[in-house]
């Protein structure tokens, strides 16, 4: 592997609910919630882009919003059954590879290795 692996996923139009999905993975993952403060002069350009989740597995880390995931490596490594089961889901629970129909660019899955 050339580069750490960094993946960002999204749902398009469904808002998906980060407190149910942090008690379904709490029981294979690390989940932790992400206190991030706000106030008026916030210039994220939606609440729903704001991440509120962090999960771990092993070497792969997953940080949710409620339309969008970002799955990553701090550091490159070959992939454990902890971490594919997390790619899995998060694959699952955030299908689309780009952040609108409309948007003309598709992110490719980078490559990774995976433990034996």
């Amino acid at each position: 592997m050339a580069e750490n692996y960094r993946f960002v996923r999204f749902t398009w139009l469904e808002r998906r609910d980060l407190e149910a999905l942090g008690r379904e993975m709490s029981d294979f993952f690390d989940v932790k919630t992400l206190l991030v403060p706000t106030d008026d002069w916030d210039i994220i350009p939606s609440p729903f882009e704001r991440e509120g989740l962090r999960v771990r597995a092993d070497t792969l880390t997953a940080r949710l919003a409620p339309m969008r995931a970002t799955i990553f490596q701090r550091e490159n490594a070959p992939f454990t059954e902890r971490d594919m089961e997390l790619r899995r889901r998060i694959l699952e629970i955030y299908p689309r590879d780009r952040g609108s129909p409309f948007a003309l660019g598709v992110t490719d899955e980078p490559k990774f290795d995976i433990e034996e």
